[in-house]
């Protein structure tokens, strides 16, 4: 067990375990804010219900389970509570997986029914075409259909679904998107499958809440109503951090549930604490308490810190500004450390989008590709790096060029045993000595490197093309049916008179594909050092949970040009839209509640300073504006003039 777990409880813990040793065992929602120590609140619940209740579980075979979003995730609550056998921790999608997949017939029939389903969207858009629709469009339309026509009676000659990347039906390949669709669905279902869920995990936890698909949260809701006092099911999360549009944000709960408040924050200093809870009052008013201490001496002492704004203009020198800012940041705090961009500097610059970042790295061919007007399954993958057309670059030939490049002849040679399609038992049996095998390979995979680098004209598509002939790899049936026929520019748009939202959406995603296809593959390495934290930047999406001592955060509606967020409607320098004033009269989320999260949680991650930097048309008027709103201090509004 790790240190957190004997760390003091708070209140919330203590009414956690009440909950936990209660009769009835209720089930319940924690919300807890940002900094609060969400994850040492599970990991202490986990810990209670082995020390409760845990002789009892192990007699009956039986864990607790916890899912999370990601893989980081499961690995940190792993590391706290042992590795324990009587604990099942995993990823939304693993969970599900394990749980349905003993039932291949339950399988089998769901993706024939799924088929069914794409064929008849299929067969009503053709029906539906107008005289604007373009011949391409029709084709591709024909060769989705005859390929469902096809594929949907040889499905029963697979014998066994499993897994994957990607989805590849003929072959039994399930991807991710099946899994959270079709998991939940067989929930929902069946009963026998909702008492097995109860009888093996009578305690569930599902961490980050907020962000958990809907349908995953109503079929978990509909186990613990129909096993009242059997399945304990708890939540943890915070709605003012949910970052994907996909999440579902608050918890819908019944009357019997138990709903527990943390608001202490144990991170940010006090002048940081006291901007978020500025930024957060206007949403559910949940005010955080405590903020970050020291040890000084034999005493605990509250750490002041700093929280600073600086507006300066939208013009073409806003990279250079920023340095002006570093610098001046140094000299008033005697501080070198906010210019330091080494791998150990705890200086982070947060932007608003990947967009920001991408014009500074180097790959803003590749993100305008996946954002602008695409559908939000594609751009929300592309925000957090597992979007499936990428997947090939992620996965499997970005790690081929480095270690190529790197002369890495193991990794390679991994990378290929674990991908290559000629390198199964079965292939290489049929392709002579495999000593010319790995030779062809080894040599496609120096070409490889070549393609993706800097000064490379190849294109995505050039590089997937390559990737495939030379069999490095293999793709789902998704990107192969592009790769096959790539979409034109006749199809960058949607159609006027598409007839319906998922047809629309089809030529949204094609739209995605010829961009994302025309794009340098040199961007792809470009991407991939931005998510895996190499560079300085960041966004709020890929830093919540989080910290870092100085954070810099850059608004800039101008730059990011991203249409679901504006800080300046947020901060009162621009009046909201019509569209705006609709939602809230409606009751709909609009751009306030998104940008107001996406504050908050970019400025909760400081431990020691916080900056904001406002780039703006009208530096002056939005400085005076700002400084009447009591957002940050007065005196801590600088502009450029001040540089």
């Amino acid at each position: 067990m790790t240190r957190r777990i004997h760390n003091p409880d708070t209140p919330a813990d203590t009414t956690l375990k009440e909950v936990l040793a209660a009769a009835g065992r209720p089930c319940f929602v924690m919300l807890a804010g940002a900094g609060s120590g969400k994850t040492t609140s599970l990991v202490k619940a986990l810990d209670f219900i082995a020390v409760r209740h845990g002789a009892t579980l192990r007699a009956n075979g039986q864990q607790v389970a916890c899912i999370t979003y990601t893989e980081v995730a499961v690995a940190e609550i792993w590391r706290d509570v042992g590795n324990l056998p009587l604990y099942h921790v995993s990823t939304i999608h693993s969970f599900l997986w394990d749980l349905i997949k003993p039932f291949q017939t339950n399988i089998a029939a769901w993706v024939i029914d799924h088929m069914r389903a794409r064929l008849d969207e299929l067969r009503e858009e053709r029906d539906n075409f107008g005289v604007r629709v373009q011949a391409r469009t029709r084709e591709r339309n024909a060769q989705a259909i005859d390929r469902l026509e096809q594929g949907i009676p040889q499905m029963g000659e697979v014998r066994q679904f499993t897994y994957g990347t990607g989805s590849n039906y003929r072959r039994g390949i399930l991807g991710h998107d099946d899994i959270i669709k079709m998991g939940p669905a067989l929930i929902q279902r069946f009963p026998l499958l909702q008492a097995l869920l109860a009888r093996k995990h009578p305690f569930f936890f599902v961490d980050e809440s907020q962000d958990t698909f809907p349908n995953v949260v109503d079929a978990l809701r509909t186990v613990a109503i129909a096993h009242p006092g059997r399945f304990t099911l708890g939540f943890f999360g915070d709605p003012m951090q949910k970052i994907y549009a996909t999440g579902v944000g608050n918890i819908p709960t019944e009357a019997a549930w138990r709903q527990i408040t943390k608001p202490q924050n144990f991170r940010c200093p006090g002048k940081v604490l006291d901007v978020i809870n500025r930024i957060r009052a206007p949403a559910d008013g949940l005010e955080q308490v405590g903020g970050r201490h020291e040890h000084d001496g034999g005493a605990l002492r509250a750490v002041s810190g700093s929280a600073r704004m600086f507006v300066l203009p939208t013009d073409q020198h806003r990279q250079a500004n920023l340095i002006r800012v570093r610098q001046w940041l140094a000299d008033a705090d005697g501080d070198g450390g906010w210019q330091d961009d080494g791998v150990e500097s705890d200086v982070r610059i947060l932007v608003i989008e990947h967009r920001m970042a991408a014009n500074r790295l180097d790959f803003a061919d590749l993100h305008a590709a996946f954002v602008d007007d695409a559908p939000i399954a594609l751009s929300d993958g592309f925000r957090d790096g597992t979007t499936w057309p990428l997947r090939p670059f992620r996965d499997v030939l970005l790690p081929l060029a480095e270690a190529s490049v790197a002369g890495n002849a193991f990794d390679v040679i991994a990378t290929l045993r674990n991908h290559s399609p000629i390198l199964s038992a079965a292939a290489m049996r049929g392709e002579g000595d495999p000593r010319d095998v790995f030779a062809r390979l080894k040599q496609a995979t120096e070409d490889l490197a070549e393609m993706m680098a800097a000064a490379s004209t190849a294109t995505i598509l050039d590089v997937l093309r390559f990737a495939v002939a030379q069999s490095m790899l293999s793709l789902d049936d998704r990107l192969a049916a592009y790769i096959d026929a790539p979409p034109q520019a006749d199809e960058a748009a949607p159609p006027a008179d598409a007839a319906d939202t998922a047809a629309q959406e089809r030529a949204r995603e094609a739209s995605v594909l010829r961009r994302y296809f025309a794009c340098p593959a040199s961007q792809a390495a470009g991407y991939h050092r931005y998510q895996t934290q190499i560079s300085r930047y960041a966004t709020h999406q890929g830093v919540k949970g989080a910290e870092f001592g100085r954070v810099i955060v850059l608004i800039d509606d101008d730059e990011s040009q991203h249409r679901q967020f504006s800080y300046e409607k947020l901060l009162g320098l621009r009046p909201p839209s019509q569209a705006d004033l609709d939602n809230r009269a409606q009751g709909k989320e609009s751009v306030f509640e998104r940008t107001r999260r996406l504050l908050y949680v970019c400025c909760s991650r400081a431990t020691k300073d916080l900056v904001v930097v406002l780039y703006t048309a009208d530096p002056a008027r939005a400085a005076a504006t700002l400084r009447a709103a009591d957002l940050f201090a007065p005196e801590d509004i600088h502009e450029a003039s001040q540089l």
